[in-house]
């Protein structure tokens, strides 16, 4: 089985247009590790089998019944998440599970608890399994949960004898593409022809020298700027990156997309399965 993940240095280059469309063709797993942004189940429609809860915070909570009131807690808390009202307690939402507060407490009156922190799902589309997940706002841990949903999407491709597991990364370069990326076979970057496109494909490419990863060069929408998409060609040849194409702009994507009909159809679409059938051969 080969893992590849689909990925892009910035958001809207086409990179879960292409991950769907992938998904569509090649049927096996594919597995959405935005998971601060999950979008690809809106294309996929899929049928959840199994939900979970995602624990891997703790956050404060006051036991009122051991409780003195002394305001310690509230003194000392530096993101104001303890409320004095009718006694102490914790707001939630403010608490960053520094446990501060845990260990300064004269009377041990404060507990650290697991609290939920996002949901992972295993669900089955009409071409195959479908891993995703959402992390709740402005919870952390975001690289764990992406670590979560790429391994339950591996042990399901392995189970089934998937040919290939396809890995819809999140964009940018932080700690959640890093794990997106982590035990990949290749990349699929996703750019667009565009200062910022060439600018943040140039820190994919890092990414991947640094975890050995094969890279694979995709211009979309590559007629905006034909001028940039042949400079990002250009640097690809000299650089011994591979360059698997460029896809056109093409409006019936977007028009598909707002009215949710996928699999695609139109010359966006067939370049993109034109692109994925090679890149599969050399794969």
């Amino acid at each position: 089985m080969k893992q590849v993940a689909v990925i892009s240095g910035k958001g809207g280059t086409g990179k879960t247009t292409f991950s769907a469309t992938i998904h569509a063709l090649e049927g096996g797993v594919v597995a959405d590790c935005d998971v601060d942004a999950p979008n690809l189940h809106i294309l996929l429609k899929p049928q959840i089998l199994k939900a979970e809860d995602f624990i891997a915070s703790k956050k404060a909570r006051i036991m009122p019944e051991k409780c003195s009131s002394c305001g310690l807690c509230y003194d000392l808390c530096r993101f104001g998440a303890v409320v004095a009202e009718d006694g102490y307690y914790v707001d939630e939402k403010k608490c960053e599970g520094c446990a501060f507060c845990f260990n300064v407490c004269p009377e041990r009156a404060i507990e650290m608890e697991n609290v939920k922190t996002g949901d992972l799902y295993v669900s089955k589309t009409e071409w195959g399994y479908f891993v995703h997940a959402r992390l709740k706002p402005g919870e952390e841990n975001t690289g764990r949960l992406v670590t979560e949903v790429k391994n339950r999407a591996k042990e399901i491709a392995e189970e089934s004898n998937a040919e290939f597991l396809i890995v819809d990364s999140a964009p940018g370069v932080g700690c959640p593409v890093m794990a997106s990326l982590t035990g990949v076979d290749a990349a699929i970057i996703v750019t667009e022809p565009t200062v910022s496109g060439l600018s943040d494909m140039l820190r994919i490419l890092e990414l991947c020298e640094h975890f050995r990863i094969r890279p694979f060069v995709v211009v979309n929408k590559f007629d905006l700027n034909v001028n940039i998409a042949s400079e990002i060609e250009s640097y690809c040849s000299e650089n011994g990156v591979e360059f698997a194409g460029r896809v056109p702009f093409d409006k019936a994507i977007p028009e598909q997309i707002a009215n949710l009909n996928f699999p695609f159809s139109g010359k966006a679409a067939d370049k993109m399965v034109e692109i994925w059938k090679k890149l599969r051969e050399v794969l």
